[in-house]
């Protein structure tokens, strides 16, 4: 990480600078980004979409210095503009990025899923700490350019799982590592949430004139060249496969996390995807209604092999036969079974962690507490930035969970087909036709 220059102190940049505006933008060049800045001083933050989760993240995060807002929607960010009425307003964050570059310490990236990538890596190509919703990318290509990126420039990053830094999820590692349901085997993962263009698909052939409050070209970014369509946007797009990443992009981070953290399931060996009613020629564009996507993980460590059930839309987990008959099967969550007994969780961070059946939970003695608790999730990022330290789901961390997600939609293409990946060279070894999709092709000027 860069080291804190010494030829003058942030301190005495502020208090020497012209107060002629209630807010001071501390140029990047006086702050201590690339390694330890004091808790005391504020860090200043630019936030790229700020409608919807960009919103939420602003609240996150105000009580740093926010310096910078963008926003292709200006009604959608209208909001944020009114409640920042210091930060400088922009719609193209490469614009946002030049022009404010001295005068940022950190980004939080809050666009759709398509657009993550090149935020996120034009922020760490000009040595800012970054926050980014997940899932973190649109590609495996991206998610493997963004790691090695954020290695080489030493910055300190955070994927928008919350749930990371939620008490409930270290109860539950806390619990798997302590032998509570002893060795784990299978895992029935589920979001009830249906995320699909299907039905909209015929409405496509409508013309409809853009907004005046947004720039279509800018909202495209990367993806192909299309017309723009009510049917995409708001929140709408992540149910077409050009820009979001279906319900399992939208929920793999959340219900997954607490398994991949305690069982340090690391990278499929095996994905094989179905899905009822859906062609992935016919309708490349969309996301099915519900399927269900099986991932085999090999042995690792003192672990078993563990086979992963993802269950998504219409498409429901089995009923444990154990379950007590109080108990539901988690709309959204897990069910997280070993050979001496289950434990079932909610959506994010294992929210309501519970071992069943009732009697092994009556009799259950919990272990102490290992993991250290935090604040919050940005609490965490912060903290990590001023420490010179990592957040707790940092890329290392949050990509390899975002691959997970990204492995499921490229089975969803290949319906039926037992795919073998090879992580380490990021291939399919059985099917060349499914790794086209690892890096797909960027529109002009938009390459990462």
């Amino acid at each position: 990480m860069r080291k804190k220059k010494a030829s003058v102190s942030r301190r005495e940049f502020v208090r020497g600078a012209a107060a002629a505006t209630a807010f001071t933008i501390i140029p990047r060049h006086v702050l201590a980004a690339g390694g330890v800045t004091p808790p005391s001083e504020k860090l200043n933050i630019a936030c790229i979409g700020v409608g919807g989760r960009g919103g939420s993240n602003l609240k996150g995060l105000s009580g740093e210095n926010i310096v910078a807002l963008c926003d292709v929607d200006m009604e959608r960010a209208g909001q944020a503009f009114e409640k920042f009425p210091q930060a400088k307003q922009y719609r193209d964050f490469r614009k946002m990025l030049d022009e404010m570059d001295k005068h940022i310490d950190a980004v939080v990236v809050s666009t759709p899923d398509h657009t993550h990538a090149v935020a996120v890596m034009a922020a760490i190509k000009r040595v800012k700490h970054v926050y980014c919703e997940k899932p973190l990318a649109h590609s495996i290509h991206e998610i493997r350019e963004l790691m090695r990126a954020a290695r080489e420039h030493k910055v300190v990053t955070q994927l928008g799982n919350q749930g990371h830094s939620f008490d409930t999820i270290r109860t539950f590692c806390e619990w798997i590592w302590d032998g509570a349901i002893g060795n784990v085997h299978t895992i029935h993962a589920v979001c009830g949430a249906i995320n699909s263009g299907m039905n909209q698909l015929p409405l496509l052939k409508e013309e409809h004139p853009v907004p005046p409050t947004l720039d279509w070209d800018l909202w495209l970014g990367p993806a192909r060249f299309r017309p723009y369509h009510p049917a995409y946007l708001p929140g709408k797009w992540r149910g077409w496969t050009p820009f979001g990443n279906g319900t399992i992009g939208d929920w793999v981070c959340h219900v997954v996390d607490p398994v991949f953290w305690a069982l340090d399931l690391g990278a499929p060996a095996t994905i094989e995807a179905r899905a009822e009613g859906y062609d992935p020629k016919e309708h490349a564009d969309v996301f099915p209604k519900g399927m269900t996507v099986r991932f085999e993980f090999p042995a690792r460590g003192k672990r078993g092999p563990v086979t992963l059930f993802w269950y998504d839309g219409t498409e429901k987990p089995p009923r444990p036969q154990d379950l007590d008959p109080n108990r539901n099967v988690p709309k959204t969550g897990a069910i997280v079974i070993g050979d001496k007994g289950g434990i079932t969780y909610g959506s994010h961070g294992a929210g309501g962690v519970r071992l069943f059946p009732d009697e092994k939970m009556k009799a259950y003695k919990q272990p102490q507490k290992t993991i250290p608790r935090v604040k919050d999730h940005y609490a965490d990022w912060l903290q990590a930035i001023r420490g010179g330290t990592q957040a707790g789901s940092n890329f290392e961390y949050g990509g390899p969970l975002t691959e997970i997600a990204l492995l499921g939609i490229i089975a969803m293409r290949m319906l039926g087909k037992n795919l073998e990946w090879d992580s380490k060279n990021m291939r399919f070894t059985n099917c060349e036709e499914a790794n086209q999709f690892l890096n797909p092709p960027y529109r002009k000027g938009w390459e990462l």
